[in-house]
């Protein structure tokens, strides 16, 4: 049994190539669901956000019946 475990930001860059991610803070919300610590420490920056928010852009898939709204920056932003 592999009790290997990706890290925060490996997981965050699988999350949004995979498509289902819209935005960064879509990826974090995620992140925070499976259990991961310390998401906004770890996924902190601009260089980091703007290639996971590209990465998002470019992989998303809409959920069927939902518009396909591009992302933008504004989505990003964290609430909490």
């Amino acid at each position: 049994m592999n009790n290997f475990r990706l890290t925060t930001i490996e997981r965050a860059y699988e999350l949004a190539r995979s498509g289902a991610c819209r935005t960064v803070g879509d990826i974090k919300a995620r992140l925070q669901a499976e259990g991961y610590e310390g998401v906004r420490d770890r996924l902190y920056g601009a260089s980091m956000t703007g290639a996971l928010r590209k990465l998002c852009i470019e992989n998303y898939i809409a959920p069927e019946g939902d518009e396909d709204v591009p992302a933008s920056a504004k989505d990003d932003e964290d609430d909490d």
